[in-house]
C-alpha cells in the first residue's frame, strides 16, 4: 500500500506518525475539566490536613507523614501543577514528587511510611524523586508529567522542563504521588493542563543543547533539560532521595519542640557584611572586610521565650557565634554603627549584655536561647543545657542579636516557643532608645560558675548607685513578677547590707560577701563585673 501510493506519499506519513501530536492523549485539553483533578480524599498521611475543596493541603506538624496522591489517573503529558503555600525553614529537604500505579482507593491509610524516599519508592509501583530544596519557594508553580517512554519531568513557573527520572511504565494508570516533606509544608493543587507543543518539539536540539550545557554549568541543581537525554541512563538510576536528610530531620525533631512559632525573623538592619536570605530567617555572612556580621532579631522577645537557631560552618574548622540581648530598638541604628566586635557596643548609653559561645560549633549544630524571669540568659548547644551565660536587665523589652564569627557560613533562625502558660500574651512594644539609659556589658568567660558553685538565685536585689564609682548608675534587675527581697543571695538568712565596688550592685550580706571577694575571679552575682572591694552598709531604724 505504501509503495503505491508514491515515495512523496510514504515520507509524508511517516513524518505525520512520528511527529510528537501523534504521542498526546486521545483526550482533548477541554475534557479535562470535567473532571478536576484534586486531592485524593482519605488516603493520606497522618500529618496532612485538607480543605474542603481537596485542592489545599497543609503539614499540621513534623517534617513527614505527609504523603498525598491525586483523585483520579493522570493522563500521558498532563502536567499535574502545584503552587506552593507554605514553607517551614527549620527542616532539611522538599517536596518529593512522582507517580504510582496503585490505586490510592486500595491503599490503606494506616500503612503508608512516613517518607515517599526511600520507604515508598522501595515498595513496586511507586516512583518518586525529590526536588531541590532551593526550587521550594513559597508562590512557585512546579508543574511535573510523565511522557510515552516513562520519562518525568517538571518545570517551576515558566522555566524550560527538566529531566527529573525516567523507567515509569505507562500501559497503565498513574495517580499523582506528592510528599509534602520537610521544608514544603502546604501546597495547592491548580488547574491540571497538557504539555505545550514547544516542550515537546524543540526548534533546534542543538541550539537547545548548547542553552542548556550554559545554564548548568551555574546551576547548583545539576538537572538537566529536555533535549539533553544523553544521562537519560544515570537517571534511571537515581529515582530516590538521600537518605540522611531523613535521619538528619528525626534527630532535629527530637531537639525542637512539637509546635514551634515561625513569626520570628532577622532584622531588617543588620552588618555590612552580612546578607538576609530566605524572608530574613536565614543571615549568610559575606567573609570580607572585618566582618560586622551582626544581625537582630526583628521584634523583642517574650519572657521565657526560647529561640531555636541553626548553624551552618565550614568544613575546615569549627566557628564562633556572639550572642546576646539589647534594649536597643535596631530600626534606630544604622549598619555603618554596628562594629565587627559586639563587645565595642559596651560603649553605647543603651543596654547591652555580650557574650560568647565557649563551644566549638559545626554545621547543624542547634542553639537555643532564652530569658527567664529571673533575667538569666540561659543556652542549650543539641539539647544539651550549657546553663546560665548571662544576667541581664529583663525590665524592658530586649532584642537578641547575633555575630558570625570564623568559619560560621549560615545562622538560621528555626523559630521560638514560649511556655504554656506565657502563651497568648502580648508582645512587648519596642520603645525608641533613650540616651540616659544605662550601659552595660557582661561577659560568659568568668573564672567561676557563680550560679554553680555557689547555687546563687538571681531574683532581685535593690541597685543603688555606687558612691565610690564615677560609672553610670546600674540597672535594676527585677522578675517577671516584680517580687522584691531583702535577702541574701547567696545563704538565704542574713539581710543585704553589703555594696559591691565599682558595679554598685547590693545583694549580699557581709559574711558572704567577704567569702566572694576572698575567691578567684569574683564577680558580681548579678552583673559579672570584677569585684574590687565591699563595703558595709548601715540602716537607720
Amino acid at each position: 500500500y505504501f509503495i503505491k501510493v508514491g515515495r512523496h506519499t510514504v515520507q509524508h506519513l511517516i513524518t505525520d506518525f512520528f511527529s510528537p501530536q501523534r504521542y498526546l492523549p486521545i483526550q482533548p485539553c477541554g475534557n479535562l475539566s470535567s473532571f478536576p483533578l484534586l486531592f485524593h480524599p482519605s488516603t493520606k498521611g497522618s500529618q496532612i490536613i485538607m480543605d474542603l475543596s481537596q485542592r489545599t493541603v497543609k503539614r499540621q506538624a513534623s517534617f513527614c507523614n505527609g504523603i498525598t496522591f491525586s483523585n483520579r489517573p493522570i493522563a500521558v503529558y498532563e502536567q499535574v501543577r502545584l503552587k506552593i503555600t507554605k514553607k517551614q525553614c527549620c527542616w532539611s529537604g522538599a517536596l518529593r514528587l512522582g507517580f504510582t500505579s496503585k490505586d490510592p482507593s486500595r491503599i490503606n491509610p494506616d500503612n503508608l511510611p512516613k517518607y515517599a524516599c526511600p520507604d515508598l519508592v522501595a515498595q513496586s509501583g511507586f516512583w518518586a524523586k525529590a526536588l531541590p530544596e532551593e526550587l521550594s519557594n513559597e508562590g512557585n508553580v512546579i508543574s511535573f508529567w510523565v511522557d510515552k517512554k516513562g520519562r518525568v519531568f517538571y518545570r517551576i513557573n515558566n522555566s524550560n522542563p527538566m529531566l527529573f527520572f525516567s523507567g515509569v511504565p505507562v500501559a497503565e494508570p498513574l495517580w499523582a504521588l506528592i510528599d509534602v516533606y520537610g521544608l514544603t509544608r502546604g501546597v495547592q493543587l491548580l488547574d491540571s493542563e497538557m504539555v505545550p507543543l514547544d516542550c515537546l518539539r524543540p526548534r533546534s536540539f542543538a541550539a537547545t543543547h548548547r542553552s542548556s550545557v550554559r545554564r548548568n554549568s551555574h546551576d547548583p541543581r545539576l538537572t538537566i533539560s529536555l533535549c539533553d537525554l544523553s544521562l537519560q541512563h544515570q537517571e534511571m538510576h537515581s529515582t530516590s532521595c538521600h537518605v540522611p536528610q531523613n535521619s538528619q530531620n528525626s534527630q532535629q525533631c527530637s531537639l525542637l519542640p512539637s509546635h514551634l512559632d515561625t513569626d520570628l525573623q532577622f532584622h531588617t538592619v543588620h552588618g555590612l557584611h552580612v546578607t538576609a536570605l530566605d524572608k530574613h530567617t536565614v543571615a549568610r555572612p559575606d567573609h570580607r572586610g572585618d566582618e560586622r556580621t551582626l544581625v537582630f532579631t526583628s521584634r523583642p522577645m517574650h519572657c521565657s521565650e526560647t529561640v531555636f537557631v541553626k548553624v551552618k560552618a565550614g568544613a575546615v574548622r569549627a566557628g564562633s557565634l556572639s550572642y546576646g540581648v539589647t534594649s536597643c530598638d535596631p530600626a534606630t541604628l544604622r549598619p555603618s554603627d554596628l562594629p565587627s566586635n559586639p563587645e565595642s557596643l559596651v560603649d553605647r548609653k543603651e543596654f547591652w549584655a555580650v557574650c560568647r559561645a565557649a563551644v566549638q560549633l559545626h554545621s547543624g549544630d542547634i542553639l537555643s536561647f532564652v530569658v527567664n524571669s529571673e533575667g538569666e540568659l540561659m543556652m542549650s548547644h543539641n539539647g544539651n543545657s550549657a546553663g546560665m551565660q548571662l544576667c541581664v536587665d529583663n525590665s524592658r523589652p530586649l532584642w537578641m542579636f547575633y555575630g558570625l564569627h570564623g568559619s560560621i557560613t549560615q545562622l538560621r533562625i528555626l523559630g521560638s516557643s514560649l511556655p504554656p502558660d506565657y502563651q497568648g500574651q502580648s508582645v512587648p512594644s519596642s520603645p525608641s532608645c533613650t540616651p540616659g539609659s544605662p550601659t552595660m556589658l557582661f561577659s560568659g568567660h568568668s573564672g567561676m560558675n557563680l550560679n554553680t558553685t555557689l547555687n546563687i538565685s538571681l531574683n532581685s536585689s535593690t541597685t543603688p548607685s555606687s558612691p565610690f564609682s564615677s560609672h553610670p548608675q546600674s540597672p535594676t534587675f527585677p522578675s517577671c513578677s516584680s517580687s522584691w527581697s531583702d535577702e541574701c543571695t547567696i545563704c538565704y538568712e542574713n539581710m543585704v547590707d553589703t555594696v559591691l565596688y565599682a558595679c554598685g550592685h547590693m545583694c549580699l550580706c557581709y559574711a558572704c560577701g567577704l567569702k566572694l571577694k576572698k575567691m578567684a575571679n569574683a564577680c558580681c552575682p548579678i552583673c559579672r563585673r570584677t569585684i574590687k572591694d565591699i563595703i558595709k552598709t548601715y540602716r537607720s531604724k
